[in-house]
């Protein structure tokens, strides 16, 4: 039996890299249209593990695919920082982070033509307490566009940031240890090695 396609449900090129450290090329990238908007009162543990099921659960699975969906959401106590819409929602998300502990939540889902596997991975991460001039400098880099929280870890914002408890590939937003456990359980060979 030959390998089952790798597709992606994801734009991200984040995953698309982190899928890289398991030496694994998707075979087709096809993100799904999903409302990501939260729910009234909706906890941030519960909304991405929503999300991330909505995105794997719109994809259509051949026999012979295996789609991964993820989503990531900063969530500070019960509060979800999404992707901040402009430079003001940025900074204040980054002014609501500073010198705190915050959550960040990376859901994945698996799924074949006939069953799904998901992971909930959950990391804690502080962020040092920012100046003026360490966040307009920030800002003015504009790597907090498309970010959850307004913030990537992984880029300028990681001088930020001097502990974290976790997974730091799940902060940057495809934890690839839990990754790979789903993809064995889908039936997905890892390494090169053929089923």
């Amino acid at each position: 039996m030959t390998r089952p396609k790798l597709i992606l449900g994801s734009g991200s090129p984040r995953r698309a890299e982190l899928l890289g450290q398991l030496g694994l090329v998707a075979d087709d990238v096809r993100p799904p249209d999903v409302d990501e908007t939260p729910l009234k009162g909706e906890l941030p543990l519960n909304y991405c593990r929503r999300i991330a099921t909505a995105k794997a659960a719109a994809m259509t699975v051949a026999a012979d695919e295996i789609v991964l969906c993820a989503d990531t959401t900063v969530a500070l106590g019960r509060r979800i920082m999404g992707k901040p819409e402009d430079a003001g929602q940025a900074a204040e998300f980054l002014m609501s982070l500073s010198g705190r502990r915050h959550r960040v939540i990376t859901s994945v889902v698996v799924r074949n033509a006939s069953s799904s596997w998901s992971r909930d991975v959950v990391t804690d991460v502080k962020m040092k307490r920012l100046s003026n001039q360490e966040l307009n400098g920030y800002l003015a880099t504009c790597d907090w566009q498309g970010k959850a929280g307004g913030y990537a870890i992984q880029g300028p914002a990681g001088a930020f940031i001097p502990w974290i408890q976790g997974s730091y590939t799940g902060v940057v937003g495809l934890p690839v240890a839990e990754t790979a456990g789903l993809l064995v359980a889908a039936g997905y060979p890892l390494y090169g090695a053929e089923t």
